[in-house]
């Protein structure tokens, strides 16, 4: 008599609890940070009581205290406010443009790619002459002559970082479009754009991922450079980098008002940088290719 074996029991379904274990204990300290700032980008200025726009009443580079939880900065404004207002520029300028970058860079990549080999050629030598000019420089010649208001910000970051885009998803996407299946769907009939949304673009997201979290750090020091060299985001608003060249006259009393919006930056630039490396999946990947 043939024995009955018992089916093995179906396994448990994957939730977010066991998603969000996968990062690890840097990745979910990295993952909280970035999700404070964040949060405090989004809601910071309107749970503030108070205006930060005005002149303070408090005297000027106060320590940290009961009154001031972060001190006061060179007008007398508490600093926690204006660390907190300064996330919004921070955060979402450099979000923003990293966004439209990356978008934009692997968009191109995709049609590169996936269409014939002149369209690929004609678009590589166009990025790589943006390639050619130094970022900094770049940045400085588009602020001195179109201003550094919000928008022209976003655009001059977006256009920094749109070759450093495309070269990564190019690389990614050659690769796969010379794959069979690609082939097969060629064969019977699909055209350009399924090709680039349906064969090659799903394959690709995880690495372009943690490529626009490389490109958010990136674009987070850019903005913070030149708002320090007075170019970036304008008073009364302010960034955490103009925050930093605001208050430098504390720096020889080691006051907070300088030392706290640089610790701001390098919290946001530490915490992204270990979520990327503490990605879910990513030691099964490394397993796979040793």
């Amino acid at each position: 008599m043939a024995s009955i074996t018992a089916a093995p029991p179906p396994e448990p379904k994957r939730g977010r609890l066991h998603w969000l274990a996968g990062f690890g204990v840097s990745g979910l300290l990295g993952l909280a940070v970035l999700l404070f700032w964040m949060l405090a980008a989004v809601f910071g200025p309107w749970l503030l009581s108070y205006s930060t726009a005005s002149t303070g009443t408090s005297n000027v580079f106060m320590p940290i205290g009961a009154a001031h939880w972060l001190g006061t900065d060179y007008l007398g404004r508490d600093m926690l406010a204006r660390v907190i207002e300064g996330a919004r520029y921070t955060v979402g300028v450099a979000l923003l443009a990293t966004l439209v970058a990356s978008g934009t860079g692997t968009v191109l990549a995709l049609l590169a790619a996936a269409s014939g080999r002149w369209i690929d050629a004609t678009l590589s030598r166009c990025l790589d002459t943006l390639t050619a000019i130094p970022s900094k420089m770049f940045a400085l010649i588009m602020v001195a002559g179109f201003g550094s208001s919000v928008p022209m910000l976003v655009l001059t970051a977006a256009i920094i970082y749109v070759p450093g885009a495309y070269r990564i998803a190019r690389s990614l996407a050659v690769n796969i479009n010379a794959l069979d299946y690609v082939t097969v769907a060629r064969t019977r009939g699909e055209g350009t754009l399924y090709i680039m949304l349906r064969e090659i673009l799903p394959n690709i997201v995880g690495p372009m991922l943690a490529d626009l979290g490389l490109r958010f750090v990136y674009t987070v020091l850019l903005l913070a450079s030149l708002s320090f060299l007075g170019l970036g985001i304008q008073p009364p608003a302010a960034d955490w980098g103009s925050l930093v060249r605001e208050n430098i006259g504390a720096l020889a009393m080691g006051g907070a008002s300088v030392i706290v919006p640089a610790l701001a930056i390098a919290s946001l630039t530490i915490a992204v940088n270990l979520v990327i490396d503490n990605l879910p999946g990513g030691a099964a990947r490394e397993k796979g290719t040793r």
